[in-house]
């Protein structure tokens, strides 16, 4: 059956293709298929990566909508894929909704799983001033698809995401109330911790900017040595947490 990864957040600028970038290096070497598709309408971030051969996939004819025959088309494609591939599909924050709204509709999620695909849902949390948005958006995700696993990114880079309880004592999100209501419905948490933006930060920006993956930047002499080791470190990090999580 194939495995399809599918990044779904409402707030923009979390790192949703940066998540998809890192699942795309991480199934590569060890899948035969790899299918990459971008259905963002505003920002095309990960369609920008030659590495993967990603596929734009048009949902609307507007920004802020779904048509059913262009999502349509997506899951035909997903359909013909071999049994043993995998799939990531970044989606944007102005389809987040209708997209969500169309795949209840539709019944999508339980199509692709009734034919014995397996599919994940992948939402990012960051902290900061938008923790709460991206909670809110993590939760619309638990509310839409009941039935379908779900892997949450805490994405630590402009701070950790943590919560305030009744008593002012600063928890985890794992400790907080949504975390215990769905805990049956996570498959994983994966986390990405904060780096010195001075060196680590911008080595990362600057590798995303250019659409490279960390196996590319490693090899790029636009990349300085210390640079280079920073990135080889940052992957091996994050490589580990993702293998940890069974992804």
């Amino acid at each position: 059956m194939a495995l399809i990864n599918l990044m779904l957040q409402g707030k923009g600028g979390v790192g949703k293709s940066f998540i998809a970038a890192l699942l795309a290096q991480y199934y590569g070497p060890r899948v035969s298929t790899l299918a990459c598709f971008d259905t963002d309408p505003v920002n095309q971030t990960f369609a920008g990566y030659k590495a993967f051969g990603v596929e734009i996939i048009r949902l609307g004819d507007r920004a802020d909508e779904v048509n059913p025959r262009y999502f349509d088309s997506l899951i035909e494609k997903i359909l013909a894929l071999p049994d043993d591939a995998v799939v990531v599909i970044d989606n944007g924050a102005s389809t987040f909704l209708p997209l969500l709204g169309y795949m209840v509709e539709s019944q999508a999620l339980d199509l692709l799983a009734d034919v014995g695909h397996q599919v994940r849902l992948h939402s990012v949390l960051i902290g900061g001033q938008a923790l709460i948005d991206t909670v809110e958006g993590l939760a619309q995700v638990l509310s839409y698809a009941p039935k379908t696993e779900v892997v949450v990114w805490l994405n630590e880079y402009f701070g950790r995401v943590e919560y305030s309880d009744d008593d002012g004592h600063v928890q985890p999100f794992e400790q907080s109330g949504l975390f215990k209501k769905n805990k049956d419905r996570f498959h994983a948490i994966v986390r990405l911790p904060a780096v010195r933006k001075e060196t680590f930060g911008l080595d990362i920006e600057q590798m995303m900017r250019a659409r490279l993956t960390f196996d590319e930047a490693t090899q790029h002499p636009e990349f300085s040595i210390m640079a280079r080791q920073r990135l080889r470190m940052t992957w091996r990090t994050i490589h580990a947490a993702m293998e940890q999580a069974v992804l």
